[in-house]
């Protein structure tokens, strides 16, 4: 029987996209993977590994070019996504950083603004952090209690954070912050320029069950002044409109990575059957071995296919809440599931943390809560229905 050619998606045929990947693969091969084990054990990639992606020219990937960035489409920023996750690697928060909170930015900010955080993030000099979830919200974000007052051309912010992705590093951390009332309209976002700032605070890192090489943190607010003119594009009470606004794409993010680490799984227990052997006999020659990995795959091109769908609709402005919502459920929900198969088939080895199967499965159950929870993502599907 013939065996079938790679697949290869739609959106990574551009030959500038192909580009862009193989120098993402290169980097995390080089960069990142020699140095994973220390990451996870200092609970931080280096600081440095920011400025070399920088250099390299992997932030910012889909950013113009006016303002330091690579001036791609998301294409080009998924194809980085897809590289780190395919690498295994889970430490860098590049999704947070380019992806998410350059592009609040970038489509909400004002001209000064995005002249003046933009480049250094395309950089690497700033690395930043998106600021949502409180100790006793998840998410409900209409349900907000960090608060921004106006005191003169300041806010005193008052308030605490918990589980921000890059909280070790932040220089700049994008703040969900109650400017007026109750309920929706009185959310606005502020960038906080945290590095040396008085009232700011970094709290212990969380340590997680998986991606414990990802500097995840909470962070504190007392009396912390921020200038007016760093509220995202100088309008208050726009914040949860900006924030509906961005969710599709941070969505987006998680089904890329959903399906590149279970695609990783995947081709990582084919290659550990081929090599094990048990009573006498190739693990892979087992007929169990077989229908798991057969269903397994199956599972895997249909998510990816699917991305591919949602990708097609992003790259042309038309991927709705409901159709990236179907994606985030269920491409996480296949994570976790294709992924708990294929460690099974490691037997005893597959618990251990030292194995990328053992790593690939802490990280993923992550991947069912933040974004915003599958169940709440079944809500929002019902409703439409």
């Amino acid at each position: 029987m013939q065996s079938p050619e790679p697949y290869v998606s739609p959106w990574m045929r551009d030959a500038d996209v192909a580009d862009t990947a193989d120098l993402a693969r290169v980097f995390f091969a080089k960069e990142v993977t020699p140095h994973r084990e220390r990451f996870a054990e200092q609970h931080q990639v280096d600081r440095a590994t920011w400025t070399k992606a920088g250099e390299a020219g992997l932030l910012l990937a889909s950013i113009p070019e006016e303002y330091g960035g690579g001036g791609g489409t998301f294409a080009h920023e998924a194809a980085v996504l897809w590289e780190q996750c395919r690498s295994g690697d889970d430490a860098l928060g590049l999704g947070i950083h380019s992806a998410i909170v350059a592009h609040y930015i970038h489509s909400f900010g004002t001209e000064e603004q995005k002249q003046r955080w933009l480049p250094p993030m395309a950089s690497g000099d700033l690395v930043a952090a998106l600021a949502m979830t409180e100790p006793g919200t998840g998410s409900d974000l209409q349900a907000v209690r960090t608060t921004a007052r106006r005191d003169g051309d300041h806010y005193v912010v008052n308030g605490t954070k918990t589980f921000i992705t890059n909280g070790g590093h932040a220089d700049l951390v994008l703040l969900v912050a109650r400017t007026g009332g109750e309920g929706a309209t009185g959310i606005s976002l502020l960038v906080t320029e945290v590095t040396g700032a008085e009232g700011f605070a970094r709290g212990r890192v969380l340590k997680k069950i998986g991606q414990h090489g990802q500097d995840t943190r909470e962070l504190s607010f007392t009396d912390m002044r921020v200038p007016v003119a760093n509220l995202l594009g100088n309008e208050e009470g726009q914040g949860f409109y900006q924030m509906m606004q961005q969710l599709a794409q941070e969505r987006l993010v998680i089904g890329i990575g959903a399906v590149a680490y279970a695609e990783t799984a995947v081709e990582e227990t084919v290659r550990y059957v081929k090599e094990r052997t048990a009573f006498g006999k190739q693990v892979l020659d087992y007929q169990n071995t077989q229908f798991v990995l057969a269903e397994c795959s199956t599972d895997v091109l249909v998510a990816r296919t699917f991305l591919d769908h949602c990708m097609e609709l992003h790259l042309a402005g038309r991927l709705d809440a409901v159709t990236v919502s179907r994606l985030k459920y269920w491409s996480t929900d296949m994570q976790c599931t294709v992924i708990d198969r294929c460690l099974q088939l490691f037997g005893g080895y597959g618990y251990i943390t030292e194995y990328p199967i053992a790593q690939l499965y802490a990280g993923a159950r992550v991947q069912k809560i933040y974004g915003g929870t599958n169940e709440i993502m079944k809500v929002l599907i019902a409703r439409s229905l």
